[in-house]
């Protein structure tokens, strides 16, 4: 469907009728210092940021967030081998992306007990904040990557270790990390039987829910204006019984998390509204925490597990390229038109090291951008964005003003100031210059 031209003041804007809920209808009362209404003058407003969390995985960026240089390239805490080159990965990711996701992956970040990266990963935390970008933890309970150091211990210890894993580092992380994947693909967690771990072996005892129950309730604790998530892969039937049997024991969680991994091909419009839709129904926020779409040969539709599938190169390719530019656009704005949607977590700006080895990235291995990522930064800041935007204000200081939900600048001859649209649709906003 075409975008609908809506005219605000002096300019013209368009909006997709599928985003009306996307965006504010807002007429500005614009004040000098002085508190009296700005007649009849001419001011700018420019958008800062979206309230739509636009995320991707900040994985390579924790060794520039810390002046190191030589990371090695698709570590977990990855990052690029250069200087130059990191702060080339930073500039792309910044321009357009505002949520982070830092890897709090318990046996890569405590790999010796009592020795956490905590410093390390609180500097990362503060660069991606420093530059406006929300930030998230993942996560903090999960079977795969639990640590080795574990595994002779006592159900009882598992827990009380878990516990205090949490309580150190939601505590230690409030303020920069406010929102946590509190625990990770709980379906199939109890019956994960690849290698022993400990995790798995607690949730064999306390169940999926007393395991979730410990998670959740162990990080309210530690920061209760925290945002916390239940993610999973599984789109099944399973998920949905497991998020009913938590809301109905009580458990308070704040958003669900739901995975993409598209390997084996884009899921496309009609199954991810399906999806989405069967997850709205509890009424809870949904973040799509695991976006991926590659850009060349897709998996065998008959793998099972994702990580079965090994092969030596997986290549981006320029017909996979086209297709990934393509099918990006559809997804986002798929995900965008459903109004429970809060935000999308793309898992890897680049192919050098990604997950399987699997030519996901928006970026090539050496850095070069491939058509999804242009084609997503349009989306993000051209279509829907509103650029620097001169208006005048009628004589008593009112001036309409169509933008997407966030926040956004407003500059005058008197001063300047800052708002947030928080409201779809019609709203009054006083607006005080300084």
């Amino acid at each position: 469907m075409p975008p609908e031209v809506r005219s605000s003041a002096n300019r013209s804007y368009a909006v997709d009728p599928q985003l009306r809920h996307r965006t504010a209808e807002a007429t500005l009362t614009v004040h000098g210092p002085d508190g009296a209404p700005l007649a009849d003058a001419e001011v700018t407003v420019a958008q800062l940021r979206h309230r739509f969390l636009f995320g991707c995985i900040g994985f390579d960026l924790v060794p520039l967030a810390n002046g190191e240089a030589d990371a090695a390239p698709g570590s977990v805490f990855g990052g690029a081998a250069a200087p130059a080159r990191a702060q080339a990965l930073a500039d792309r990711w910044l321009e357009v992306f505002n949520a982070a996701t830092l890897p709090f992956y318990w046996s890569e970040f405590e790999p010796e007990r009592g020795r956490p990266d905590t410093t390390r990963l609180r500097r990362a935390a503060e660069w991606f904040a420093e530059r406006g970008v929300a930030v998230k933890g993942h996560p903090l309970a999960w079977h795969t990557l639990a640590p080795d150091w574990l595994l002779d211990a006592t159900t009882a210890e598992v827990a009380d270790a878990l516990r205090a894993r949490i309580q150190r580092d939601v505590t230690a992380m409030a303020g920069v990390v406010d929102t946590w994947d509190a625990i990770n693909e709980v379906v199939i967690m109890p019956v994960f039987d690849k290698y022993d771990n400990a995790l798995t072996r607690l949730s064999r005892d306390l169940g999926r829910i007393g395991t979730i129950r410990l998670a959740f309730e162990e990080a309210r604790a530690a920061n209760p204006s925290a945002t916390l998530l239940l993610n999973d892969f599984d789109m099944s039937t399973a998920y949905e019984c497991l998020i009913e049997g938590c809301l109905e024991a009580g458990v308070q969680i704040d958003a669900l998390g739901l995975q993409s991994h598209m390997h084996q091909g884009y899921w496309g419009e009609k199954r991810t509204l399906a999806v989405l839709e069967r997850f709205a129904r509890y009424g809870l926020p949904i973040h799509l925490t695991e976006n991926t779409l590659l850009s060349g040969a897709l998996m065998p539709p008959e793998v099972e597990d994702l990580n079965d599938w090994q092969v030596e190169q997986w290549p981006s390719t320029p017909e996979g390229e086209t297709r990934q530019a393509d099918e990006v656009v559809r997804h986002y704005r798929t995900l965008l038109s459903h109004p429970a949607v809060q935000g999308a977590t793309y898992w890897g700006i680049t192919d050098a090291g990604a997950w399987l080895g699997a030519p996901v990235g928006l970026l090539r291995a050496d850095g070069s951008p491939k058509p999804a990522y242009d084609a997503l930064r349009d989306l993000v800041k051209g279509e829907w964005w509103l650029p620097p935007t001169t208006l005048r204000t009628d004589a008593a200081g009112r001036v309409p003003v169509t933008g997407w939900l966030g926040d956004y600048s407003v500059a005058g001859p008197v001063g300047t100031a800052t708002l947030a649209l928080d409201q779809a649709g019609p709203v009054d906003v006083e607006v005080r210059l300084s």
